[in-house]
Formats: structure tokens, C-alpha cells, sequence
């Protein structure tokens, strides 16, 4: 299979081939276009890996390039953010970043040249009357009371708004296009307004701001983009998009295609609903590893090459659809089956004590059941471990497999043990189980032939470290909480349970960048954030199984 036989195909792909073999383009140049006004979520991700991969399998370029119009809700933790995400993902961006700021000027003068063609004029309605003006997708809009001014009366109050001349809200500057265009974007749209907030890149320069349908075609130019790929709900926009180019003196003209945006269930990717969740402390930030934030993603131990594999599994095309959450835990449970240690870990113990055990033995455990090449690792295996409490029982059926008092099983890289006897506390709740082990059965089988079919997985009861184990699940119930009267309401309560385990002592040197397969359990890793030496935290990054699909069938 050659390199262009491999890439993932879609229509947009199919249109920049065509303008490749046209000589439209002698190159590709695409860009991506955060508004650094949170954080990036998984939907941004399917932006990231269409417009960074599209320039790397064209051997194109694509800009990293912040929408940063609207200051009083932006942040430079926010660019930094993008910045991490991006590169995180396994991307470059061309040269240097780019702002939408750095073209303040030469927006300026484009909406001037507008004025003075007549194509925009000083608005003095307010917001509540410009909406009413603006008619309804039935009804045509009416034209402003100040849409005939002069040329000369239209320079002279933009440059008072400039100033500062105006009050926040008291003017505007519109396009003159068609206030009867069946498409509300085309009704005379807002070019600028008057906001006096400090500009993280540009400080107290401007007190008027562009607006977002304004500066993204001209940024695209300016910066020769070939291909602006944005969602579909731009789609309308798009004429707004062309009109700006077509009436003002620059000569790149990109053009614009639209993709389906990314829904996902059992979470929510508006930002101003992230944002709430955040800011009501429903999650713990924005980089809590059940939000579907990229940083969250992380911090829950996704890998770069997992949220790459979701983003080319779900395709790229023009049809809206709700994508299952458990596609997404498909790519990391593929990566992670493949490139995960193993390790133990026990999240609900109970006591054994193997009476017949002397001195403490050093186990060699190999890191991966598949893979020599990961090596292996040193257990301490002692008289006294730890098991998992549901991995006994004082009777069960021959479908159980574990341990059952009077019967036997084995220790993951270890012995055969039996168990002979438990001891209760005053509530009847097992504290101690008493056990035997056959000390032939080391790598082998019973030298009798007896046969033992169960495995579970232990740690040395005082040698095992005690850490915190978060066991992370889906923020929502229902899949699609959007849609919900209150989306909070449906949050999962079971979202976050942590519970007070212990793990073998190999993991105390975990890195919070490689996932750990606990043997039976699941797939985790080190919490970046809250785990140290001193206090081991794990995150749960997804089961070895999706349960959620058993529930919902």
C-alpha cells in the first residue's frame, strides 16, 4: 500500500486532489482557528487532526492561528492551553503563531474601505432593536433609520467609536447588504463594536473590536490559506464570508468548506456548558479527566495515537450524527491492550495469610503477556497479601473461578494456593483468609495433575504501597444531555468513585504519561496533578470491557 493509499479519504480530500490536479493550488495551506475562550475539547481534536493532517500528508502548511476578537472573555491560560493540545496531539504548526489581533490594523482599513464604498455604515440602534429589525426566517428584515447616512457622516462617527466616543452598546458598524436576503447572516451583520476590555495581546490600543464573520475570511487571506475547513453550522455564513472578500481590495481569495461537527454521547461539547460546569465546580476544572476537554482526556491517561484513531475511525463528512461514546474508549482500549504495562493492584482487600509460607521470595512477572521486548519487573510475594474481596467466597458454583474456602486457585505469577479457614469480625464481615500453597507449583502445574482453573491477581499485604484510586466513568447518563431540559440534571452520580487501594510496590515509580494495565481490572495511570511519592493517586482511564454497552442492551 503506497503513503496516498493509506490516508483516510473524504470529500474534502477529494476537492483538494481535484484543485491540486486543476493547478487551482500549487500547494495546500490550511489553518485552525481557536477562540481562546476555554479549553479544547475532543470535538476540536477532529479540527486539529483534519487541518494538521491534511498539511502533513500534502506536505502543505497549516497555522496555528488564535480568533482572539472578543477580550472579555479570552485568556493567555487559554492560549496556552491550545498550544499544549495541539502539540500534545503530535502537531507543528507553521512558523510562527498567529492572532487575528495581528491584522487589527489592516481590519481597520478594510472597513473603511468598506465605508467608503458605501457598503457599511455607523449603527445607532441598540441590540434589543437591531434584532427586531432583523425580521425572522419568515419575515424580511427592515432597514435601519441610519442606514442612508453619508459617506462623509459614517467616517466621521467610526472614527468617534475608535476614540471612544461611544458608549459600549450605543454603536455599531454594520455591512449594507440586503436586509430581504432569506438568509439572516446577509441582513446587514455587525462588522465592529465598541468594547472597552484590555486585549491580551494588544493591551488598551483598540476599544473596537471586529467581529468574528468579519475577521476570519480576511485572516484566511492574509495568510493565503487554500482550503478553510470549518463545521456546518458556518455554512450560511459562508456567503458573508465571500461577500467580505469580493468588496474589498486583496487579492488571496480562499474558499470555505464545511464538515460535521463532532457529537459525542454522554457529554456535552458547547463551551458556554463546559464552561458552566467549571465555573459551578460540578467538575474539578477543566482538565478533570471526566470532561471531554483534551487536557481532561490526558490527565484520564488517553493517549495522543488514541484520540488520532477516534478522529480517523469517525470520518469526515457533511452528515450530522451522534457518535457512541464507546468509540472513543475502543481507541484507547486498542492502545493501551497493545502498549500497556501490567502491573497489580488491589481496590477492595482483603487479608490472606498463607500459614505454610516461610521467608519473603522476589518474583520475576513479565511487564506484558505478549511482549518479552517491555521485560519484567520484581514482586515481593510474602506470607501475607492482599486479594480482592469479590475474588472469595465461602461457597459458589463451578462457574465461579476464584478462590473458594476448600478449594484452590491460582496467584498471578505465583503459587497455588488453597483456602482452609476465614476469620469474621463482630459484624460478619471477612477479615482474614487462611490459606496453604504448594511450593512445586511456582510457573507449573500441580505435579499431581490436579487441575486449577482460576487466576487472580494479589499484592504483598507489607510491601504493597496504599494509594488513591479514582475510578472515573461517563459524566452523564443519558447520551445526549443537550437535548436535556437541564443538562446538569443529568449528570452521573456515580461519575467519580475513589476508593483506598494497594498496589504493587513497582508502581511508585509510574509516569503519569504511560498507562498501566491493573491485571483484571482496568486500565489507569499516575494523576499528573495530584499523585507524588508521598501519595499515589490513579485514574481510571477505562475498563477492560464496555460495560455501558451490556447496560444499554
Amino acid at each position: 500500500m503506497t503513503e496516498a493509499e493509506a490516508r483516510p479519504s473524504n470529500f474534502i480530500r477529494q476537492i483538494i486532489d481535484k484543485d491540486l490536479a486543476d493547478g487551482k493550488h500549487n500547494s495546500v495551506h490550511t489553518r485552525f482557528p481557536p477562540e481562546p475562550n476555554g479549553y479544547l475539547h475532543i470535538g476540536h481534536a477532529k479540527s486539529i487532526c483534519l487541518n494538521f493532517g491534511i498539511a502533513q500528508d500534502y506536505q502543505g502548511q497549516c497555522n496555528l492561528r488564535f480568533d482572539d476578537t472578543n477580550p472579555e472573555k479570552e485568556d493567555i491560560e487559554y492560549v496556552d492551553s491550545i498550544k499544549s493540545d495541539v502539540q500534545w496531539l503530535g502537531f507543528e504548526w507553521s512558523g510562527d503563531i498567529h492572532y487575528s489581533s495581528n491584522y487589527f490594523d489592516q481590519l481597520h482599513g478594510y472597513a473603511i474601505e468598506l465605508i467608503n464604498k458605501g457598503l457599511a455604515y455607523v449603527e445607532e440602534l441598540s441590540a434589543e432593536q437591531i434584532r427586531e429589525y432583523r425580521g425572522t426566517l419568515v419575515a424580511p428584515g427592515k432597514e435601519s433609520p441610519y442606514r442612508t447616512r453619508s459617506i462623509e457622516e459614517n467616517l466621521a462617527l467610526f472614527e468617534k467609536m475608535r476614540a471612544g466616543g461611544f458608549k459600549e452598546g450605543e454603536a455599531c458598524l454594520r455591512a449594507k447588504i440586503d436586509m430581504s436576503s432569506s438568509f439572516m447572516v446577509m441582513r446587514d451583520p455587525v462588522l465592529y463594536r465598541v468594547r472597552f476590555a484590555t486585549h491580551h495581546q494588544t493591551g488598551d490600543k483598540w476599544c473596537i473590536y471586529p467581529m468574528y464573520d468579519f475577521t476570519h475570511c480576511i485572516s484566511d487571506a492574509l495568510e493565503g490559506i487554500t482550503h478553510s475547513l470549518c463545521t456546518l453550522e458556518f455554512q450560511d455564513n459562508r456567503r458573508l464570508y465571500d461577500w467580505v472578500l469580493e468588496n474589498i481590495s486583496i487579492e488571496c481569495q480562499p474558499h470555505q468548506y464545511e464538515f460535521s461537527r463532532l457529537n459525542l454521547e454522554n457529554t456535552v461539547m458547547s463551551k458556554r456548558k463546559l464552561s458552566q460546569l467549571v465555573t459551578e465546580n460540578l467538575v474539578n476544572g477543566w482538565d478533570d479527566p471526566r470532561m471531554p476537554t483534551i487536557s481532561g482526556l490526558r490527565r484520564r491517561g488517553f493517549t495522543p495515537a488514541s484520540v488520532r484513531e477516534f478522529c480517523k475511525r469517525i470520518g469526515v463528512t457533511k452528515q450530522e450524527n451522534m457518535i457512541e461514546y464507546g468509540s472513543l474508549e475502543s481507541c484507547i482500549r486498542d492502545d493501551l491492550n497493545e502498549n500497556a504495562a501490567r502491573a497489580m493492584a488491589v481496590l477492595d482487600p482483603v487479608k490472606v495469610v498463607i500459614e505454610n509460607f516461610g521467608d519473603e521470595q522476589t518474583l520475576e512477572v513479565a511487564n506484558h503477556p505478549n511482549k518479552p521486548e517491555m521485560g519484567t519487573r520484581q514482586v515481593p510475594f510474602t506470607r501475607e497479601l492482599f486479594i480482592e474481596a469479590d475474588d472469595f467466597r465461602e461457597e459458589a458454583n463451578k462457574k465461579y473461578k476464584r478462590l473458594v474456602l476448600g478449594k484452590e486457585v491460582r496467584l498471578r505469577g505465583a503459587y497455588v494456593i488453597k483456602a482452609e479457614r476465614i476469620e469474621k469480625d463482630a459484624d460478619g464481615k471477612i477479615t482474614t483468609i487462611f490459606c496453604s500453597y504448594d511450593d512445586e507449583t511456582l510457573g507449573k502445574n500441580p505435579s499431581d495433575g490436579r487441575k486449577v482453573k482460576g487466576v487472580i491477581h494479589w499484592v504483598s499485604a507489607n510491601k504493597g504501597i496504599a494509594a488513591e484510586v479514582r475510578l472515573y466513568d461517563r459524566l452523564f447518563t443519558v447520551a445526549n444531555p443537550a437535548a436535556a431540559d437541564d443538562f446538569k440534571a443529568c449528570i452521573n452520580p456515580e461519575s467519580l468513585t475513589v476508593v483506598q487501594g494497594v498496589v504493587e510496590p513497582s508502581l511508585i515509580d509510574a509516569s503519569a504519561e504511560k498507562g498501566i494495565q491493573f491485571e483484571r481490572t482496568g486500565y489507569f495511570c499516575i494523576d499528573s496533578k495530584d499523585s507524588s511519592q508521598q501519595k499515589l493517586v490513579f485514574n481510571r482511564t477505562v475498563g477492560l470491557r464496555d460495560t455501558w454497552a451490556k447496560i444499554s442492551n
